[in-house]
């Protein structure tokens, strides 16, 4: 076995003097087969292994799962299904996986331009709604700090629904949706998908990440109703002691980001969902549906394929409900009805009847899909073999751009780990929150794997320096400081690892979720706003020290500074990256097979011209991806390539 040791660094100490005490260390491990550990230099500095295989890694999973799933194979299959289906869009043709088929993430390249709507501007840049992006709009933005030109602020994210109100359903519980005119994503008066006003990230491996969304809203505790967790002190869950009997109730899942990330985009009107749609109202629109009617199931999927009814749609299992009967506890389903507000709980005599197993969709929602996607780990890379043992698994350059990576180029003080991300569950155990020299040289707190790296201006995008629905921060460096130890453990669900003082500096703004960087190959575009088309490209923006040092220097990650690597060096860290991609994940291949997927990619035309399908929507285009089974099929090619 080969090891490699990390030393922990103290608070405040520089980064760059603790790096080149691992490069040493990596140095002279990677030179042998074994290494010693019963006498380590100094046994109050070793703490894990720096460099290691993602299979060492235990998958984590919420502590009283237990007392909601009865099968746990039967709920991976549930969430699978839900994952791929297009029904679960108001529209009946946007899943999950829409914007989630390539690698876990998007490759779309037509009509997946949004203006930049989180700094709240409704304008396109340049071009607009339904433009086809080329190799040569890349990199979007090059960097200035000079003069109030900031450059091109858009963002190239996931095209997701049309603008349309929810009017409820019909009696064969059908969606009614009344189409509305859209002043930001249209040609020429004709509306066109929304798009997202960020990028979408890669959902393998998602599972190792203690919040998800790049401003990691989707809490580590899953509330069985929404992204936010504690903060929502009013959600709440149906449990059925027998059939009349229900009451509600509040749940509190730790290790749950993907549940509470999961239930966010079904009711975004610019993801999955008509404006005005709830939960309850999903469910009964699917619980008497066949998974995955619209869609072949290949007769090898992985978890699928026992069920498949090729040549014809869907899986055997008549309904959902059937499923979730399977999976659930009977005490989350058995109930026939509630007469109360779904909103509020609340007894109300006009109340619309909801049974539970539709009044608790959510919850089999967010818990099925995140047990789906905590199998989507990406551990078989030539990395992975290489630290395993396997010496000859990388390439000389490869090897190479390891030893910058870990070094002179400082990608794994951020990208940290065998996730290469520093935002993950078990990183989060030992330092939730983080003191810091920062940019300017000046001291403060921060959420540790959260960092402005100046992609763009600070206020167009907070990032985890944002807000929630209830006003309180994102960050919880800052939720520390506002609210103090014991409030910050009501809402986060344990003490701060640090107490913050009122009066001490908190660097949020502008600061985002490191991302993981397995498959990074396969899954561009880069960086919150998309605007890097290649590696090559992420690697020459670290190179130069970011794009708006200067701008972003109050909140600005110490890391980020000139490099001043050479064209070789570039070449060997592009190299390295590339070494990072899981043969399965591009093939396709077990766990990563999947059911067909018809995929909205723009409207017919181009962004100056549409036509209109009759409605005042621009006529479609759709890709078809075909179904895989466990052996994989055509294998994936990149963005714009």
């Amino acid at each position: 076995m080969i090891y490699a040791l990390n030393i922990p660094m103290k608070p405040l100490v520089s980064r760059t003097k603790k790096m080149a005490v691992i490069m040493f260390l990596i140095t002279a491990s990677l030179s042998i087969q074994s290494f010693s550990q019963e006498e380590p230099a100094n046994p109050e500095e070793v703490e894990e292994p720096l460099i290691e295989s993602l299979k060492k890694r235990k998958v984590p999973e919420p502590k009283d799962l237990h007392l909601f799933i009865q099968d746990k194979g039967k709920a991976i299959e549930l969430g699978k299904a839900l994952f791929w289906d297009m029904q679960v869009g108001s529209d009946g043709y946007t899943s999950c996986a829409t914007c989630h088929f390539h690698a876990g993430a998007d490759s779309r390249s037509k009509n997946q331009l949004s203006p930049g709507l989180a700094g709240g501007d409704e304008d396109f840049f340049a071009q607009g709604s339904n433009y086809m992006l080329a190799k040569s709009d890349f990199p979007l933005d090059r960097g200035s700090d000079e003069g109030p030109d900031k450059g091109n602020n858009d963002v190239v994210s996931s095209q997701g629904v049309f603008l349309e109100y929810f009017d409820g359903l019909d009696l064969q519980n059908r969606e009614i949706r009344n189409p509305q005119p859209d002043n930001i994503f249209n040609v020429n008066g004709v509306n066109t998908r929304r798009v997202e006003p960020r990028n979408t990230p890669t959902v393998i491996n998602a599972v190792f990440n203690l919040r998800n969304f790049w401003d990691g809203r989707a809490q580590d505790r899953f509330n069985g109703v929404n992204p936010h967790g504690r903060r929502d002190k009013n959600a709440y869950v149906w449990k059925a002691y027998s059939a009349d009997n229900l009451e509600k109730v509040s749940i509190d899942l730790n290790n749950a980001s993907l549940a509470s990330q999961a239930v966010g985009p079904p009711l975004s009107h610019f993801e999955m969902s008509a404006k005005g749609r709830t939960f309850p109202e999903i469910g009964r629109k699917l619980l008497h549906c066949r998974p995955l009617a619209k869609q072949q199931v290949h007769k090898e999927d992985s978890v699928l394929g026992a069920y498949s009814r090729l040549p014809y749609n869907g899986i055997t299992y008549p309904t959902y409900s059937d499923l979730i009967k399977m999976a659930f506890l009977p005490e989350w389903w058995q109930g026939e009805g509630t007469n109360c507000d779904v909103i509020t709980g609340e007894p109300r005599a006009d109340a619309l009847l909801f049974t539970q197993m539709e009044a608790n969709f959510s919850l089999y929602f967010g818990l099925a899909i995140q047990l789906y996607e905590a199998t989507l780990v990406s551990d078989r890379t030539p990395f992975d073999k290489y630290v395993e043992g396997k010496t000859n698994a990388l390439t000389d350059q490869q090897v190479e751009g390891m030893n910058l990576f870990f070094g002179d180029a400082k990608c794994g003080n951020c990208h940290g780990g065998a996730e290469f991300t520093k935002a993950t569950v078990k990183h989060a155990k030992k330092e939730r929150l983080e003191r810091m020299i920062m940019g300017d040289g000046q001291e403060a707190v921060y959420d540790n794997g959260f960092y402005n790296i100046g992609v763009r201006p600070t206020e167009e995008d907070l990032g985890v320096g944002g807000r929630d629905p209830f006003g309180l921060p994102l960050s919880e460096a800052r939720l520390a400081q506002e609210k103090g130890s014991n409030k910050f453990r009501r809402i986060i669900g344990s003490r701060p690892n640090i107490d913050v003082d009122p009066q001490e500096r908190v660097a949020a703004d502008g600061a985002f979720k490191t991302s993981g960087l397995r498959n990074i190959a396969l899954t561009a575009p880069y960086f919150h706003n998309g605007s890097a088309r290649t590696l090559r490209e992420v690697v020459r923006f670290y190179n130069r020290g970011g794009n708006f040092p200067e701008t972003n220097i109050d909140n600005l990650d110490p890391d980020i500074t000139r490099l001043n690597l050479d064209k070789s060096e570039i070449d060997a860290l592009v190299a390295f990256l590339a070494a990072l991609t899981d043969p399965r994940v591009k093939k396709r291949k077990a766990p990563f097979d999947h059911p067909q997927l018809f995929i909205p990619n723009g409207h017919h035309g181009d962004h100056l011209n549409v036509s209109d399908d009759g409605s005042g929507k621009a006529t479609e285009s759709f890709k078809e991806l075909p179904a895989t089974g466990k052996k994989g099929g055509i294998p994936f090619k990149n963005f714009l390539q």
